[in-house]
Protein backbone atom coordinates (compact mmCIF):
# COMPACT_ATOMS: atom_id res chain seq x y z
CA UNK A 1 0.00 0.00 0.00
CA UNK A 2 2.89 2.36 0.76
CA UNK A 3 4.21 2.26 -2.80
CA UNK A 4 0.77 3.06 -4.19
CA UNK A 5 0.38 5.95 -1.74
CA UNK A 6 3.79 7.31 -2.77
CA UNK A 7 2.75 7.21 -6.44
CA UNK A 8 -0.63 8.85 -5.81
CA UNK A 9 1.00 11.81 -4.08
CA UNK A 10 3.15 12.49 -7.15
CA UNK A 11 0.38 12.58 -9.75
CA UNK A 12 -1.62 15.44 -8.26
CA UNK A 13 -0.58 19.12 -8.23
CA UNK A 14 -1.48 19.36 -4.51
CA UNK A 15 -0.73 16.57 -2.04
CA UNK A 16 -4.20 16.91 -0.52
CA UNK A 17 -5.77 16.02 -3.89
CA UNK A 18 -4.60 12.44 -3.36
CA UNK A 19 -6.79 12.06 -0.26
CA UNK A 20 -9.89 10.46 -1.79
CA UNK A 21 -7.93 8.17 -4.14
CA UNK A 22 -5.84 7.03 -1.16
CA UNK A 23 -8.94 6.34 0.92
CA UNK A 24 -10.54 4.35 -1.90
CA UNK A 25 -7.37 2.39 -2.56
CA UNK A 26 -6.93 1.54 1.13
CA UNK A 27 -10.55 0.43 1.36
CA UNK A 28 -10.14 -1.84 -1.65
CA UNK A 29 -6.99 -3.33 -0.14
CA UNK A 30 -8.11 -3.98 3.44
CA UNK A 31 -11.90 -3.76 3.15
CA UNK A 32 -12.40 -0.53 5.10
CA UNK A 33 -10.53 2.58 6.24
CA UNK A 34 -8.91 1.79 9.59
CA UNK A 35 -7.54 4.26 12.14
CA UNK A 36 -4.03 3.25 11.10
CA UNK A 37 -4.85 4.20 7.50
CA UNK A 38 -6.25 7.56 8.62
CA UNK A 39 -3.02 8.27 10.49
CA UNK A 40 -0.80 7.18 7.61
CA UNK A 41 -2.67 9.21 5.00
CA UNK A 42 -2.67 12.32 7.19
CA UNK A 43 1.09 12.06 7.62
CA UNK A 44 1.76 11.36 3.93
CA UNK A 45 -0.22 14.32 2.62
CA UNK A 46 0.59 16.57 5.56
CA UNK A 47 -2.91 17.27 6.85
CA UNK A 48 -4.53 16.55 10.20
CA UNK A 49 -6.29 13.30 11.03
CA UNK A 50 -9.43 15.37 11.64
CA UNK A 51 -9.26 16.56 8.02
CA UNK A 52 -9.01 12.96 6.82
CA UNK A 53 -11.95 11.91 9.03
CA UNK A 54 -14.03 14.84 7.73
CA UNK A 55 -13.65 13.60 4.16
CA UNK A 56 -14.08 9.99 5.25
CA UNK A 57 -17.40 10.77 6.94
CA UNK A 58 -18.66 12.83 3.99
CA UNK A 59 -18.53 10.10 1.35
CA UNK A 60 -21.06 7.31 1.87
CA UNK A 61 -19.03 4.85 -0.20
CA UNK A 62 -16.20 4.91 2.33
CA UNK A 63 -16.42 2.54 5.29
CA UNK A 64 -14.81 2.66 8.72
CA UNK A 65 -15.85 -0.92 9.54
CA UNK A 66 -15.31 -4.10 7.55
CA UNK A 67 -17.96 -4.96 4.99
CA UNK A 68 -19.03 -8.47 4.07
CA UNK A 69 -17.17 -10.46 1.46
CA UNK A 70 -19.95 -9.44 -0.92
CA UNK A 71 -21.09 -5.84 -0.49
CA UNK A 72 -24.62 -5.46 -1.88
CA UNK A 73 -25.52 -1.91 -2.90
CA UNK A 74 -29.16 -1.30 -3.75
CA UNK A 75 -29.93 1.83 -5.74
CA UNK A 76 -32.97 3.79 -4.58
CA UNK A 77 -32.46 6.93 -6.68
CA UNK A 78 -35.37 8.17 -8.79
CA UNK A 79 -35.26 5.70 -11.72
CA UNK A 80 -34.71 2.69 -9.49
CA UNK A 81 -37.21 4.00 -6.93
CA UNK A 82 -39.92 4.29 -9.59
CA UNK A 83 -39.23 0.76 -10.81
CA UNK A 84 -39.09 -0.99 -7.41
CA UNK A 85 -35.78 -0.03 -5.80
CA UNK A 86 -37.27 0.33 -2.32
CA UNK A 87 -39.05 -2.99 -2.68
CA UNK A 88 -35.73 -4.60 -3.63
CA UNK A 89 -34.02 -2.98 -0.66
CA UNK A 90 -36.72 -4.28 1.69
CA UNK A 91 -36.43 -7.71 0.10
CA UNK A 92 -32.64 -7.71 0.58
CA UNK A 93 -33.03 -6.63 4.22
CA UNK A 94 -35.45 -9.49 4.83
CA UNK A 95 -33.46 -12.07 2.88
CA UNK A 96 -30.12 -11.17 4.47
CA UNK A 97 -31.52 -10.34 7.92
CA UNK A 98 -29.61 -7.04 8.11
CA UNK A 99 -30.24 -3.35 7.54
CA UNK A 100 -28.37 -0.51 5.88
CA UNK A 101 -24.60 -0.79 6.52
CA UNK A 102 -25.18 -4.14 8.24
CA UNK A 103 -23.10 -7.30 7.85
CA UNK A 104 -24.46 -10.83 8.04
CA UNK A 105 -23.22 -12.83 11.06
CA UNK A 106 -21.17 -15.10 8.78
CA UNK A 107 -19.49 -12.05 7.18
CA UNK A 108 -20.56 -13.12 3.70
CA UNK A 109 -22.83 -10.18 2.85
CA UNK A 110 -23.13 -6.53 3.75
CA UNK A 111 -25.93 -4.26 2.57
CA UNK A 112 -26.20 -0.59 1.80
CA UNK A 113 -28.70 1.71 0.20
CA UNK A 114 -27.02 3.94 -2.38
CA UNK A 115 -28.11 6.96 -4.35
CA UNK A 116 -27.16 6.06 -7.90
CA UNK A 117 -25.10 3.37 -9.60
CA UNK A 118 -25.61 4.71 -13.11
CA UNK A 119 -28.00 2.06 -14.41
CA UNK A 120 -31.08 4.27 -14.76
CA UNK A 121 -32.15 2.81 -18.13
CA UNK A 122 -32.15 -0.70 -16.69
CA UNK A 123 -33.65 0.00 -13.28
CA UNK A 124 -33.96 -1.35 -10.70
CA UNK A 125 -30.33 -2.22 -10.22
CA UNK A 126 -27.89 -3.38 -7.59
CA UNK A 127 -24.15 -3.72 -7.43
CA UNK A 128 -22.39 -6.55 -5.66
CA UNK A 129 -18.80 -5.49 -5.13
CA UNK A 130 -18.05 -4.10 -8.59
CA UNK A 131 -20.52 -6.20 -10.58
CA UNK A 132 -23.74 -4.57 -11.80
CA UNK A 133 -27.06 -6.39 -12.00
CA UNK A 134 -30.07 -4.70 -13.53
CA UNK A 135 -33.72 -5.15 -14.50
CA UNK A 136 -34.17 -6.99 -11.22
CA UNK A 137 -37.03 -8.59 -9.37
CA UNK A 138 -36.99 -10.12 -5.89
CA UNK A 139 -36.79 -13.58 -7.51
CA UNK A 140 -33.74 -12.55 -9.56
CA UNK A 141 -32.10 -11.15 -6.40
CA UNK A 142 -32.71 -14.48 -4.64
CA UNK A 143 -30.95 -16.24 -7.54
CA UNK A 144 -28.00 -13.85 -7.24
CA UNK A 145 -27.71 -14.42 -3.51
CA UNK A 146 -27.82 -18.19 -4.06
CA UNK A 147 -25.04 -17.90 -6.65
CA UNK A 148 -22.85 -15.89 -4.28
CA UNK A 149 -23.63 -18.17 -1.33
CA UNK A 150 -22.54 -21.19 -3.39
CA UNK A 151 -19.18 -19.53 -4.07
CA UNK A 152 -19.87 -18.87 -7.74
CA UNK A 153 -20.19 -15.08 -7.49
CA UNK A 154 -17.51 -12.63 -8.49
CA UNK A 155 -14.93 -11.96 -5.78
CA UNK A 156 -13.89 -8.49 -4.61
CA UNK A 157 -10.74 -8.42 -6.72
Amino acid sequence: MAARFDKLVTIYPLRRSALVPMLLYAQDEIGYVSEAVVTEIAQRIQITEVDVRSVLSYYSMLRTKPAGKYNVQVCTNISCMLRGGYELLDHCKKELGIGHKGVTPDGLFSLEEVECIGACCWAPAIQINYEFYDDLTPAKVDELFATYRSGNGKDVK
